[in-house]
């Protein structure tokens, strides 16, 4: 069955990626987690609903980039990697975002088996 980017933004991807991303976080009075995302010039305090990582290139790229340049992902054979590394240059944002949940999964599924 194929998940659909509802269905995986519904089942917490933004809140993966921005794990996997080690954004910081903090919970205000509201009891709410929120995450602090920077980016070139600025950063600010996001709930997990408002993380926009299947919205924007600019958030998700450099995500690509992480998988893409740090060799502690090239220690397996990722067909996820793979995929996702080949859907970047023609995708639409909703298939590089799923492309990217999809291998944060699959990794840290390996990871748990080590």
């Amino acid at each position: 069955m194929k998940i659909t980017k509802n269905q995986i933004v519904k089942h917490g991807g933004n809140k993966l990626i921005a794990e996997f991303m080690e954004l910081e976080t903090k919970t205000f009075k509201s009891g709410i987690l929120n995450y602090y995302y920077q980016d070139t010039f600025e950063g600010n305090w996001f709930e997990e609903g408002e993380l926009s990582y299947n919205l924007s290139w600019d958030w998700l790229m450099p995500v690509v980039g992480k998988i893409n340049r740090d060799e502690k992902y090239y220690t397996f054979e990722n067909e996820f990697r793979e995929n996702l590394l080949d859907i970047v240059p023609y995708g639409h944002i909703e298939d590089v975002y799923d492309a990217v949940v999809l291998f944060i999964k699959n990794f840290k599924t390996i990871q748990d088996e080590l």
